[in-house]
């Protein structure tokens, strides 16, 4: 029992987090279609599926297939730089979805780029050398990498074995429950 804090805020914060990354990734997507003059058709987030953004038209399939990873790693950044200016109490929360978009979002571009997979071959479907989305890669990755660095003392790894804020473990398991529910009750259905 006395681990089940640790637990709860490491499973609900990677939960939380690849949820709240799918969301901002296709955030950028939507905002890119309706920039260019595109239509957006659906936006398919749901905590059971791989989220995804069909367009009914899209004038500018290379501007809005970068869109969603770049707009993936700038707002969650943006988020952290608020949270830092504002002194946030539960700032490593936000450095760490930070590190998680950075990782996430470039690994999809960079290792999507090999096997032809989602944006990453939109984009070099559409115009984008391959060693462009390589280089994004080895730049964020590890950038993500060392926004983590650190933090294990938060969610209770090394000589704070164990020990977490439960406060911080019971908000994120809220948070989480509250954007499954929000995503199961308002996804449209796939298609």
């Amino acid at each position: 029992m006395k681990r089940q804090p640790q637990v709860l805020l490491i499973a609900a914060t990677l939960a939380l987090s690849w949820l709240a990354m799918q969301a901002v990734h296709e955030l950028g997507h939507v905002v890119a279609a309706i920039m260019s003059g595109g239509r957006v058709k659906a936006m398919i987030l749901h905590p059971a599926t791989l989220s995804y953004t069909q367009l009914a038209a899209n004038p500018y399939p290379l501007f809005v297939s970068w869109m969603g990873p770049l707009v993936g790693v700038v707002l969650p950044l943006a988020a952290l730089a608020i949270a830092r200016i504002c002194r946030l109490r539960r700032l490593y929360l936000f450095q760490f979805f930070a590190g998680f978009c950075l990782i996430a979002n470039d690994a999809y571009l960079a290792f999507g780029s090999i096997h032809g997979i989602g944006d990453a071959d939109d984009i070099a479907r559409h115009g984008s050398p391959l060693w462009l989305l390589w280089l994004f890669g080895v730049i964020t990755i590890p950038l993500g990498l060392w926004m983590w660095n650190r933090l294990g003392p938060h969610f209770g790894l090394g000589t704070n074995a164990g020990q977490v804020e439960r406060a911080d473990a019971y908000i994120m398991c809220a948070l989480l429950a509250i954007v499954v529910l929000i995503e199961i009750l308002f996804s449209p259905t796939a298609v």
